[in-house]
């Protein structure tokens, strides 16, 4: 049996994460906890076990923890994980890039599963894109919208970053050189390699990601709509149980679900 904890447990994600957790063969939710404060610290589980503020007074009871939570946050649970050799399933985005070389560095020392999203869909969307871009070359000129409720704090979202690395290096584009996050005002022509990563905000809407491949009388479009966060709580599940049996490294979706061959 794979002993389950969850950070940020009464959050959107980690409740969901939990509630899909009870039902989940060879897994068991072990414990959980939530930031300082909170109203969730110190209340019961189901499972008899209490909620705590520190991933450290509960990680002995813990072979993989799942964390949903914030860059900060993470960053110190990668480092409690490390310290006690624990697997991990990383979901949170919005890190900055010293954040991201820092979080590296952490979990290359344990096992650890690190995805923009943890969807099976999204994961297959970012396979089909990369291949699409490859199939249709420069001739067609590439864009990715997306959008989320009113309440996200990054932007653009992890999975449309991924979503655009995925084709970038598909056909050999440094995103960072190519990428454009927004146009406003004289911008001129489009430049022929330029891959657009636009932004929308409003509502409840769980999250909708959509490649477009426009070219010359026709384009492409590979859409991808999340109707409820069960999907993402499904996917972190599946990778908490197959990292569980993996040596130390990062690995990504694309690994668990075999879509690297």
């Amino acid at each position: 049996m794979i002993r389950v904890l969850v950070t940020g447990i009464s959050g959107r994600m980690g409740s969901r994460i939990a509630e899909l957790l009870r039902h989940s063969p060879g897994l068991k939710l072990n414990g959980g906890t939530e930031a300082p404060g909170s109203f969730a610290v110190e209340t019961l589980l189901p499972e008899g076990h209490e909620v705590v503020d520190d991933l450290s007074k509960c990680i002995e009871h813990g072979d993989v923890i799942i964390d949903f939570t914030s860059p900060e946050a993470t960053l110190k649970h990668a480092k409690i994980a490390s310290e006690h050799q624990k697997s991990l399933v990383v979901g949170t985005t919005g890190f900055n890039e010293k954040q991201k070389n820092e979080l590296k560095e952490l979990l290359y020392t344990i096992p650890a599963v690190w995805a923009p999203n943890m969807s099976i869909g999204v994961n297959v969307l970012f396979k089909i894109a990369a291949q699409t871009a490859k199939l249709l070359g420069d001739d067609y000129d590439i864009e990715i919208v997306e959008a989320h409720h009113r309440h996200k704090k990054d932007a653009p979202s992890g999975t449309a970053l991924g979503l655009a690395e995925s084709i970038a290096s598909a056909i050999n584009r440094d995103l960072k050189k190519v990428a454009c996050y927004e146009r406003h005002g004289q911008i001129g022509a489009r430049p022929a390699k330029e891959i657009g990563i636009q932004t929308l905000r409003g509502g409840d809407i769980v999250g909708d990601h959509t490649a477009i491949f426009a070219g010359e009388g026709e384009r492409l479009e590979l859409t991808h709509r999340a109707n409820n966060r069960d999907n993402f709580a499904r996917g972190a599940i599946l990778a908490a149980k197959w990292v569980a049996k993996q040596a130390a490294g990062i690995y990504t979706m694309q690994d668990v679900l075999g879509l690297n061959s």
